[in-house]
């Protein structure tokens, strides 16, 4: 056989190295294009998955609690969340991860390693998302909305956190009790009421809490600090939670609506109670006699019945931390100390919205309200 230039000396097809090249550029094309938004991907089926982010098609579905998924690979590390499986373990320290991804960002604690970079101030970080979490500090911006509510927050992780307020999920679970929670440190405190662990000490009074956050709250009880002040009315308080539920007062906002009579609440503790009357859940339940209850303090007081205790016998005045800096009368309860410190100022926060009376207490105001109803 003649050769020719076409072929190479093993007889097969000559291969232009040019064109090589052009072939392997071709590989590299990404041809497959979201209309939508523009992003390009190689591969068809990328482009498929990328548009359920436009569509909101999430097919995959947790049979556990409900929760959909665009992907299988998002519910598979999902489900580990009711299982407990953590299969990827740090070899430095031991602890155990659902993902490799989350075993990777925090074997950064012990390499130093912050690859991610801001460029406004300098500081780095372990992940992109923190980057991004953090980079909201320049802006002030506050992308992501819930829709039910059109609360804004800065970083994605707290907007899903806060829809579970909306969609009543409580995915993490207390294996010794059974209660859910939606949030994992609201898990970890709580499981150390069983273990009795109090990790968490006041360096006045010695008392211990469960997490750091108590701790914060409670040595402002020592340092009389309110550093969240009302616009309104200039009341202080000691978190911000404390002060967005006081401004609903002045607002009359009720977000939290129960879907079965449309009553509104100004918090979303108060809205659960009130669904257990429709459903007639009574998920607090006495060891001793078997009796539900609807609420944790119902089931407290009740508990003393069997043990003869007397619940409302006089407390000492160490059992009454809370002072009353006016008249010097002890309580122990703050939320009494408050309705108590309006005698001296006059404060009256709860007005009838009929007829414009004031009152010092939410108790008072409901009764008056009744016959205008």
């Amino acid at each position: 056989m003649k050769w020719t230039p076409s072929q190479d000396q093993e007889g097969g097809e000559h291969v232009d190295p040019e064109s090589k090249s052009h072939c392997n550029t071709q590989m590299d094309k990404k041809s497959f294009k979201c209309d939508t938004c523009g992003k390009e991907f190689r591969y068809n089926y990328k482009l498929n998955m990328h548009l359920r982010i436009h569509t909101g098609e999430k097919q995959y579905l947790c049979n556990t609690c409900g929760k959909s998924f665009r992907e299988t690979k998002h519910l598979n590390e999902h489900l580990k969340i009711h299982t407990g499986e953590k299969p990827y373990s740090c070899e430095t320290c031991g602890r155990s991860f659902r993902t490799s991804g989350n075993l990777k960002v925090h074997k950064r604690i012990h390499t130093g390693e912050k690859p991610y970079l801001c460029k406004n101030c300098g500081k780095s970080f372990c992940t992109m998302s923190l980057l991004k979490q953090h980079t909201t500090i320049h802006t002030d911006e506050k992308p992501y909305s819930c829709k039910t509510c059109g609360k804004a927050f800065k970083y994605e992780s707290k907007l899903n956190v806060h829809l579970r307020i909306h969609t009543g999920e409580r995915p993490y679970l207390c294996n010794t009790c059974g209660k859910r929670f939606s949030q994992t440190s609201a898990l970890k405190s709580h499981v150390r009421i069983h273990t009795g662990e109090r990790p968490f000490v006041c360096n006045t009074c010695g008392k211990g809490f469960t997490d750091s956050s108590n701790l914060l709250l409670h040595t402002r009880i020592h340092t009389g600090e309110r550093p969240y002040v009302c616009k309104t009315c200039g009341k202080g308080f000691r978190s911000s939670s404390k002060l967005l539920l006081h401004t609903r007062i002045h607002t009359g906002e009720r977000p939290y609506v129960c879907n079965t009579c449309g009553k509104g609440f100004r918090s979303s503790s108060k809205l659960l109670p009130h669904m257990r009357i429709h459903t007639d859940e009574r998920p607090y339940v006495c060891n001793t006699c078997g009796k539900g209850f609807r609420i944790n303090s119902k089931l407290l007081i009740h508990m003393k019945t069997h043990t003869s205790e007397r619940p409302y016998v006089m407390k000492r005045a160490c059992e009454r931390p809370y002072l009353c800096s006016t008249c010097g009368k002890r309580f122990s309860q703050a939320s009494t100390l408050k309705n108590h410190v309006r005698i001296h100022t006059g404060e009256k926060l709860y007005s009838c919205k009929t007829c414009g009376r004031a009152f010092k207490r939410n108790s008072v105001l409901k009764p008056h309200e009744y016959p205008h109803r």
